[in-house]
């Protein structure tokens, strides 16, 4: 017991002496140089302080023993290293991502600078196969490339039509123009142009504003038969003064389902009647579209011609009708109740009487307005199939086509579609009802859409 009491007297009076103190504080000052943020973190920032605090004020208490503040000392150690490590691979991790992420970036962004760049190739080297190859022009824009340039100056002219750095005045035009002649949806245009569904769409009814401002230019003059003409086919010295023909056709269209008796035809078709007047060359002299399906051709002829700027006829002049129409000043129409259609003389058929042959001249004569309206829709497919465009647009899109269909006539000599056309037999179609809806043209009853 002396021993062991001997042994406790040395281990103070060594504390007392001022080295365990010191040894102490040592450790303190040393914790708190490595605290950092890592014991900050966990709330133990002032451990170092309150061991040297813990040594100088209590030399009797549980720290006198130095093996287990050692052993302390170790674990507090360990558990800053292994934070440490923990801390270091996150950091690491982290930045590991981060440059991962930012090559994802980067190949993305190669990415997105290579694909407007393949796009516009594409989309130039589409339009060049177009404008740089007669039949390719006629196949899908319906004029080769000479006729294609004119209107392209045209619409920029007098047209107004504005290249806006975007999209050339090439490229709308021949969006336009496939549109029309191919009946193709926004979605094909934007596939094989490359554009957006919102560029077609805008575009398109840019092109179709600056073509209907071509009306002066485009529609042709009334050009009367005179004396000296030479085709056989107009019979000189029955149709002097022969203006050329007019006639009533229908083209599908889409319409609410509250407007479809109206839009109704007698064939059953929603459709609207639209009134075409051409001369003996197979163009357009006035177009008026927007009248219901179920409106008779008298009741679309009366409008057109009380419309402050609608057909007028001179005076000492006329135009062939059939017999949906009634004689009068500036129309000229067949004996009715005598055969006239041209597919009733086709089997041997020979006239018989002075009526039958003034109408089977006059029907050779007047069919020039089926044939004009057969190639008409030959060329523009949208005319064919009801259109997925408000009734309102359908109608600037017939009349349009009809100014288009005059550009192709004059500018190319050979149309490939006339030649198509010529090997197919026009007529006029028989329908019993025209010969009921027959009435005299007094007043005019005006469209309500």
């Amino acid at each position: 017991m002396e021993s062991g009491e001997d042994g406790g007297d040395e281990q103070r009076n060594e504390w007392n002496s001022g080295r365990g103190r010191r040894r102490l504080r040592d450790i303190g000052l040393l914790l708190m140089a490595v605290n950092g943020g890592v014991w900050r973190g966990c709330g133990m920032d002032n451990t170092g302080e309150g061991l040297i605090q813990m040594g100088l004020n209590d030399p009797n208490g549980w720290l006198n023993d130095t093996t287990e503040l050692l052993n302390i000392m170790s674990i507090w150690l360990m558990m800053e290293q292994a934070i440490l490590e923990l801390v270091i691979v996150y950091i690491v991790s982290y930045l590991r991502m981060c440059r991962a992420v930012q090559r994802r970036r980067e190949r993305l962004s190669l990415r997105q600078r290579a694909i407007p760049r393949i796009r516009e190739e594409s989309r130039v080297a589409f339009i060049r196969r177009l404008i740089n190859d007669d039949v390719a022009c006629v196949e899908q824009l319906r004029m080769n490339i000479y006729t294609f340039r004119v209107l392209c100056s045209l619409v920029r002219v007098e047209g107004k039509l504005k290249e806006d750095g975007l999209v050339s005045i090439e490229e709308q035009v021949a969006m336009f123009l496939h549109i029309l002649a191919h009946h193709a949806k926004n979605r094909v245009i934007k596939f094989k142009f490359q554009r957006s569904g919102e560029t077609v769409s805008r575009y398109f009814n840019l092109v179709l504003k600056s073509v209907l401002r071509l009306q002066e230019i485009l529609l042709k003059l009334p050009d009367p038969v005179s004396e000296n003409c030479t085709d056989d086919r107009l019979f000189t010295y029955l149709l002097q003064g022969c203006l050329g023909a007019l006639d009533g056709t229908y083209i599908t269209v889409n319409v609410p389902e509250a407007d479809k008796p109206r839009y109704r035809s007698r064939k059953g078709e929603i459709a609207t009647n639209v009134l075409g007047v051409c001369s003996r060359d197979m163009k357009f002299v006035y177009v008026l579209p927007g009248w219901e399906g179920s409106a008779s051709d008298a009741r679309v002829l009366r409008d057109a011609i009380n419309r402050r700027n609608g057909l007028k006829v001179p005076t000492g002049y006329y135009y062939l009708v059939d017999g949906g129409y009634t004689n009068g000043d500036g129309f000229l129409a067949p004996y009715r109740e005598t055969r006239y259609h041209l597919s009733e003389w086709r089997h041997g058929h020979v006239p018989a009487t002075p009526q039958e042959v003034f109408n089977k001249r006059h029907a050779q004569a007047r069919n020039v307005i089926e044939r004009t309206f057969g190639l008409l829709k030959m060329r523009w497919a949208i005319l064919r199939s009801p259109s997925f465009y408000p009734v309102k647009t359908h109608n600037r899109i017939i009349i349009a086509c009809c100014l288009l269909h005059n550009l192709i006539r004059r500018e190319m000599d050979i149309d490939p579609l006339e030649i198509e056309l010529g090997n197919m037999s026009i007529d006029e179609e028989v329908d019993e009802e025209l010969h009921d809806s027959i009435d005299t043209i007094h007043t005019i009853d005006t469209s309500e859409a």
